[in-house]
């Protein structure tokens, strides 16, 4: 049944007595970002230096069959996750993340961990996507210092969030275009290549999946002595990297607070995922086993990669096959790939900030916000963290890459089983109150068995997910794989015995605070998007639109 929070006491500072709400839109998020760009972002977004360059060590350890079906393991995984975090954003689209979730449904101090947690990952993951860049532009030369490219990169991206949500939004649904655009080519590319449709009228077929090594990798088969076992280790380290793909796509949980009429566009966005996760991730890494041996020693692979050395293995192929030109336009197309996933994890880890800040879980200076809508007090501690990508000057790009993917994967899946479990609370609380989930704006399908599946799998995957580091031991390694597990209980921990929180009974969650504001938000813009519609033209952006609801 339908409940109306009219019909209750909104108690705020239920869920979290340090909860501070902005007073005015005059200190607060602005909902800037359109349908159009919530759809673009959603669908490419977040596509960057995972599966584009990472596909290529994937490769090597799993082997084209291993590289496939870990990439479609995790993309269930992530659509399970995607799905629940609509249900809950979608009933309360509030501007303080997933995070707030957490507060609001389990407990506050698991927010705060989430929070934070997230928060280390989006100060860390832009260094990683900067030094792909440097990556990509070391293809073309070596002449220019590493510390030159990472300042021009850095103030690049930091002017375009400086400018405020609109002018990301309307950059990020550009390069999200040309992002689509070009993975579809990559796709269309790989089979003509495999075809024959090259300069050497070589049709490979499944070659590469019969020879040199069969379907499935073989790796550390020298200290293992078990083919077998060498196998499903290759197969199990797939999953790093195809995690740390998809760690990026509950960036539509993060915009939901700037986004306009979130409770129809936020649906509409998650609904397409598993067609994309189909298409744009599980299409290009079969594309790259169609054209690409496992065996190439051109492929980059943490710790052996050279300077100059081609950054994804699209470029591989092309190169393998001896088509000209080609290989650049693709080296450039991946330039502007990370730059893009660098400028998304730039607003993240602002916008993730002032989530925390507007929680009383940060200090109360991040939650300034300019007449733009633009928290210009978080913007400076997350560029100022990009700044690790000054490491490659010292360290190699391949060592500073395979540290990233580490540190990034961890925190990524933490925040996954937090998201997942704070669903099946949400649910909890939800029929303890009588709430049908029949009557909220969206109901995230297979549950409450996807929560359940997507924290038990990811809790297995990310205690075992370091298994290599003891392979022979590597200390490096071994703390970037495993250092944010402890962060986040001492964080959780923390703040649990300092302000002696506790779960919250599904009982007394707190359903209906703020629910009614929202409400009527949403009402008023569909007034206003009615009369939008009736003076809409045909020009490209509505194309599209239009192409984007077919996709």
């Amino acid at each position: 049944m339908e409940v109306d929070d009219a019909s209750h006491t909104e108690e705020k500072g239920t869920y979290d007595e340090h909860f501070h709400e902005p007073t005015s839109e005059a200190n607060t998020l602005h909902r800037g970002l359109k349908a159009r760009q919530i759809s673009m972002i959603a669908l490419g977004g977040t596509i960057g230096t995972g599966l584009i360059m990472g596909s290529g060590t994937a490769l090597v350890r799993g082997g084209p069959l291993g590289l496939c079906l870990g990439f479609a393991f995790i993309g269930l995984i992530c659509f399970l996750t995607l799905a629940a975090l609509c249900e809950m954003a979608a009933y309360l689209p509030h501007k303080k993340g997933f995070a707030g979730y957490a507060s609001r449904f389990v407990d506050p101090a698991l927010g705060f961990a989430l929070g934070w947690n997230y928060l280390i990952k989006y100060l860390i993951v832009p260094a990683g996507n900067l030094n792909a860049a440097c990556i990509a532009m070391q293809y073309w030369t070596l002449s220019v210092p590493l510390e030159a490219w990472i300042v021009v990169y850095i103030a690049l991206i930091a002017i375009v969030n400086f400018l405020g949500v609109r002018v990301f939004g309307e950059v990020e649904f550009w390069m999200s275009a040309l992002k689509v655009t070009s993975l579809i080519g990559f796709i269309f590319l790989g089979i003509i290549i495999d075809l024959g449709g090259n300069p050497e009228h070589d049709r490979i077929g499944f070659r590469y999946w019969r020879h040199p090594n069969g379907p499935m990798g073989s790796y550390l088969l020298d200290q293992v002595h078990n083919p077998h076992l060498a196998a499903f280790l290759g197969f199990w380290s797939t999953l790093t990297t195809a995690l740390f793909s998809y760690i990026g796509t509950e960036l539509i949980g993060v915009t939901v607070g700037e986004a306009q009429n979130p409770r129809r566009n936020i649906p509409r966005a998650i609904k397409r995922t598993i067609f994309r996760i189909l298409v744009f991730y599980i299409g290009n890494v079969f594309a790259i086993s169609l054209i690409v041996p496992s065996t190439s020693p051109d492929l980059f692979v943490a710790n052996s990669s050279k300077p100059g050395a081609a950054a994804s293995p699209f470029v591989v192929g092309i190169n393998l096959v001896k088509i000209k030109a080609l290989n650049h336009i693709i080296n450039a197309i991946i330039l502007l790939f990370t730059l893009s996933a660098a400028n998304s994890d730039l607003y993240i880890g602002s916008r993730t900030l002032y989530g925390l800040a507007l929680e009383g879980k940060a200090p109360r200076f991040f939650t300034k916000v300019n007449r733009m809508g633009v928290p210009w007090a978080t913007l400076p501690p997350v560029i100022l963290f990009a700044f690790i990508t000054l490491l490659d000057v010292s360290t190699s790009s391949a060592a500073v890459f395979a540290y990233v993917v580490n540190l990034t994967s961890a925190l990524g899946a933490i925040t996954w089983m937090v998201i997942a479990y704070t669903h099946i609370r949400f649910m909890k609380a939800l029929h303890v109150q009588g709430i049908s989930r029949d009557s909220l704006p969206y109901k995230a399908p297979f549950q409450p068995y996807g929560s359940w599946f997507t924290l038990i799998s990811t809790a297995i995957f990310t205690v075992f997910k370091g298994f290599d580091t003891f392979l022979p031991f590597n200390s490096a390694l071994f703390i970037t794989a495993y250092i944010p597990i402890p962060i986040f209980f001492i964080l959780w921990l923390g703040y649990k015995l300092y302000f002696r929180t506790r779960i919250i009974p599904p009982a007394k969650v707190d359903l209906f605070t703020g629910k009614r504001a929202i409400d009527e938000e949403e009402e008023q813009f569909l007034e206003k998007e009615d009369m939008r519609k009736q003076r809409q033209g045909s020009g490209l952006i509505t194309r599209w639109q239009r192409m984007l609801d077919l996709l």
